[in-house]
């Protein structure tokens, strides 16, 4: 069942990123928070699930390199096409293991991306992703919450607790504070609230989280 639900989300996601211009890429200030890290890096930083690319547009305009990731052939295609400048663009399905040596990051921004997976899963990619990062490195992220009713929640089967099959035969992940607290206990982390996003049609409740690699 497991290869079911990724060869959807691939099939969706594909879908979905089918064709972006840069001039309808909307970026929101979920970032600005973290500018001091941000610009505290002279490596590239890696921007994990990047679909459209609002967030490397973002990191872009701050004058930083960037390595653009997503399982989707479309979502890097138009990264490619829409930011000729990025440094790199790489694609990959996380669950795949993160092609990347170790400690070769000072900053991940894992935007809307860590909450399609399954629990074991889910801590794979992010000892991954720990593996990857710089002795006090920083993972910047945003993941649904419990709370976040308008875009799901509860509304399909549980088939692990807090995630529900999607219409479609995805799976998608609701966190709430605890569950965070568990998934990143090897890390300290220093951000953690809920907030609401509004980049879509509907408002979007999610946590906003930073967290570090001691």
């Amino acid at each position: 069942m497991e290869q079911v639900y990724r060869q959807k989300s691939l099939e969706y996601w594909d879908n979905v990123h089918k064709d972006y211009d840069r001039a309808t890429i909307k970026v929101d200030d979920w970032l600005e928070k973290f500018d001091d890290i941000i610009m505290g890096t002279q490596k590239p930083i890696l921007d994990l699930g990047c679909g459209g690319g609002n967030d490397t547009l973002y990191l872009i305009s701050k004058g930083k390199q960037v390595i653009s990731c997503d399982q989707s052939p479309s979502a890097i295609n138009n990264i490619r096409k829409n930011f000729p400048e990025v440094y790199d663009a790489k694609c990959f399905n996380m669950l795949d293991g993160l092609p990347f040596e170790d400690d070769a990051f000072d900053v991940v921004i894992a935007d809307l991306c860590l909450h399609y997976f399954l629990k074991s899963d889910t801590e794979k990619i992010l000892n991954d992703i720990r593996r990857i990062l710089t002795p006090g490195g920083h993972l910047i992220l945003r993941v649904n919450s419990i709370n976040d009713v308008l875009h799901g929640a509860g509304q399909g089967p549980e088939i692990e607790h807090h995630v529900f099959e999607m219409e479609g035969k995805t799976i998608k992940r609701f966190f709430n504070e605890e569950d965070i607290r568990s998934f990143f206990k090897d890390f300290t982390i220093e951000y953690l609230k809920e907030e609401i996003m509004t980049r879509y049609k509907l408002e979007k409740r999610l946590y906003r989280v930073c967290v570090k690699k001691e």
